[in-house]
């Protein structure tokens, strides 16, 4: 029987796809699941909605139990095949909350912040400490699991945990699946859908479409930068910043428009206030989606819990699909995220990528991909400075390291000075209190 501990269980809209991804697949509906959570009610909410699928779809067949708190952390992970991570230490409020206030006062806006820019370090130094945690009670109590990533910053938590320990970790993510249909849908070349073939790589959430074909093996990115152009020009939409990819570099990437606008120092600028209606830009959009899924999540859990009517169709997550492939030893082929050992040669080696990987019994096997664009690589590398930083600084607990990390982030540089960096930085790690005790 395959044991399936899920850390971060009260994220239950996500427990849900992935763990209702399980039950609903012959090789996993079978197996031992154990919930791990610090918060009582989000994790009996996820126990009491898991429960139902697994009676509604599943026939009982799977095991559930729930584990709470540090205490109970070890038990939870004791003898697992696979530990899928979706965590977010702090939460909406404060954490994000903090994330996004504190930077405005020293005129820094920003989108998401949960991948990149100073929202996005901060979230990997009070995470990272945790999953140090978390790593050396797999180490202990499972030690040949694969860890399975979901929590963002993707790049920076995955890559510490691939350089720093010894448990086997792979970083997975939402957009690679669904890139192309994204692209083609939004230029109407819905005909050129079924049987495509492509190649994306580069990093998280800066991964790029690099090749697409049809089915008869003709390249379609002609007609996608022509039709892109088009689009940007005539009308505004939502994808306007990916739009603008495709039409000065080249190439359209993995993540929306909202994540890629901050990525870099080019859209969102105080001089140029114009940009943000320009492009779409939805600044604040992140704590403006917490909201809303909060809300959201209530009147859902009120309808769930009422009546029990819950049922789950097995979704494009990959964590199913890497978990099938590894214990039918049936082929499976991912977008992952993985160390640069020999994968993209003109990236830093102990960068985290996102490239192909074939995943089957043997494990998860990264593919080659060669040379990126050279604008390309340039774009992944102003990125990967700041990531690395970022972990050096949790590995070492050095503030330090933290300016240099913001210093180097290109939307933080292009709009303050080092003064006023190190002044947040600051700001912000007296804010974060206790989830910033080590800094």
């Amino acid at each position: 029987m395959v044991k399936i501990t899920f850390m971060g269980a009260g994220s239950t809209v996500f427990a849900r796809n992935v763990l209702g991804d399980c039950m609903c697949t012959p090789a996993l509906c079978d197996a031992e699941i154990a919930l791990y959570d610090i918060d009582g009610e989000r994790l009996n909410d996820s126990y009491v909605i898991l429960s139902a699928i697994n009676k509604n779809v599943n026939e009982g067949r799977a095991s559930i139990h729930t584990y709470l708190g540090v205490p109970n952390r070890k038990d939870a992970l004791r003898d697992s095949d696979f530990v899928v991570n979706a965590i977010q230490v702090g939460g909406y409020d404060p954490c994000t909350i903090t994330d996004f206030e504190v930077p405005k006062k020293y005129g820094l806006d920003q989108t998401i912040a949960d991948t990149l820019g100073i929202g996005g370090i901060m979230r990997a130094l009070r995470t990272i400490p945790v999953l140090e945690d978390f790593a050396r009670d797999m180490e202990e109590v499972c030690p040949d699991a694969y860890f399975l990533n979901y929590t963002n910053p993707m790049a920076m938590l995955t890559g510490y945990m691939q350089r720093y320990t010894k448990v086997k970790t792979i970083g997975l993510c939402h957009s690679v699946q669904t890139c192309s249909k994204t692209i083609l849908t939004e230029l109407g070349m819905e005909d050129k859908l079924e049987g495509r073939t492509e190649l994306i790589a580069g990093i998280n959430h800066m991964a790029w479409l690099l090749k697409l074909h049809d089915k008869d093996g003709h390249d379609l990115y002609p007609e996608i930068r022509r039709l892109a152009d088009k689009k940007n020009r005539e009308e505004k939409h939502k994808d306007m910043v990916r739009f603008e990819y495709i039409r000065h570099l080249g190439y359209y990437c993995t993540e929306s428009s909202e994540h890629n606008a901050e990525y870099n120092p080019l859209f969102i600028k105080s001089k140029y206030p114009d940009m943000i209606e320009d492009y779409q830009i939805p600044l604040d959009e992140y704590p403006r989606r917490c909201i809303k899924q909060i809300e959201g999540w209530n009147q859902e859990k009120e309808s769930i819990l009422k009546d029990g009517a819950i049922t789950h169709t097995r979704s494009l997550e990959y964590a199913s699909y890497i978990m099938e492939a590894v214990v039918t030893n049936k082929p499976y082929k991912i977008g992952g995220n993985v160390l640069n050992h020999g994968l993209i040669d003109n990236l830093p080696a102990d960068a985290c990528v996102e490239v192909p990987c074939l995943v089957d019994g043997s494990g998860i096997t990264p593919c080659h991909v060669g040379a990126l664009p050279t604008q390309l690589a340039a774009m992944n590398s102003s990125n990967i400075s700041v990531q690395l930083l970022t972990i050096e600084a949790a590995k070492n607990r050095d503030r330090r390291t933290i300016y240099q990390a913001a210093m180097m982030d290109p939307h933080t540089a292009a709009e303050l000075n080092i003064p006023d960096i190190i002044a947040m930085c600051d700001e912000l790690i007296a804010a974060h209190g206790e989830y910033m005790k080590e800094y």
